[in-house]
């Protein structure tokens, strides 16, 4: 037995309490004590014994083969994202206990941060952010070198009210953190962030035992800025090469967008501002 945290089971017991009997054909008779699927139906429906599922489970095996994680992730109904954060927590490598690192922005990254004309900042593994530029600074004041893009959607109230759909975003968020972490639970960083927000944002603690998974991406974000009102930008995300996980974050309008006319207004303001 290891003294390594047992990520795989902890995924499957999280998964499996997600899938409902009816999403996975099984007849439901009475009432059920359990939320989703028993572990024997899981074991069932993936063609391994009850025995085995709970030895994976409980963490006392902890590298099933691809064909039995294959069907399992079949049984939980996992995306293409989720199936391979599964199969990455049952790689055999070895683990090594990790030191703190230290977040260093690269001089071009810096160079390129202040010369965009967009809202822009760079965002390290862990969500904190490295450096912003003036314009995602004046988008939202948590946008700056220092602030971590969790504590400050999980905890703070003028960030939330920022995202229309504030707790679509924040699962999002947390997923995206989740798959960025990857297996370093071990990293200081790491159990700083989630035992805090864990203990502090009932919404955080409910997300994280969900076990979700989301690469950081591009997407659309609504924003109720408090001046501009309701504005709709494109987020571009880069990973920076050479580093660990370190990425640019751009938010961007359509061209000849109400967005675009805001953005204009927003940098206007942000330049009579340095100017006093």
């Amino acid at each position: 037995m290891t003294d390594d945290p047992n990520l795989l089971g902890e995924f499957l017991r999280a998964r499996r309490e997600l899938v409902t009997p009816e999403q996975a054909g099984i007849p439901v008779h009475g009432v059920r004590r359990v939320p989703g699927l028993r572990r024997e139906e899981v074991a069932m429906l993936a063609g391994i014994s009850a025995d085995y599922y709970l030895r994976l489970e409980r963490g006392r095996d902890r590298h099933p083969s691809v064909q039995v994680l294959e069907s399992l992730a079949d049984v939980l109904r996992l995306d293409d994202d989720t199936r391979e954060h599964l199969l990455g927590l049952a790689a055999d490598k070895p683990r090594r206990r990790r030191r703190a690192r230290r977040e260093v922005v690269p001089t071009g990254t810096a160079k390129l941060l202040a010369m965009l004309p967009f809202p822009a900042f760079v965002e390290g593994r862990y969500l904190d952010v490295l450096a912003a530029n003036p314009l995602a600074t004046a988008l939202s004041p948590r946008l700056t070198a220092g602030a971590n893009r969790l504590r400050d959607v999980f905890l703070d109230p003028e960030e939330q009210e920022m995202f229309p759909d504030w707790e679509m975003a924040a699962a999002y968020l947390i997923a995206g953190f989740r798959q960025a972490a990857g297996t370093a639970t071990d990293d200081p960083r790491f159990i700083e962030l989630v035992g805090e927000l864990t203990l502090a944002s009932p919404l955080f603690h409910r997300l994280w035992a969900r076990h979700d998974v989301r690469p950081r991406m591009s997407a659309t974000v609504r924003f109720r800025h408090p001046q501009l009102g309701d504005l709709t930008l494109n987020r571009e995300k880069y990973l920076v090469s050479g580093t660990d996980g370190i990425m640019l974050v751009v938010y961007h309008p359509d061209a000849g967008s109400e967005a675009a006319d805001q953005l204009a207004l927003l940098a206007s303001a942000s330049l009579r501002q340095v100017a006093r």
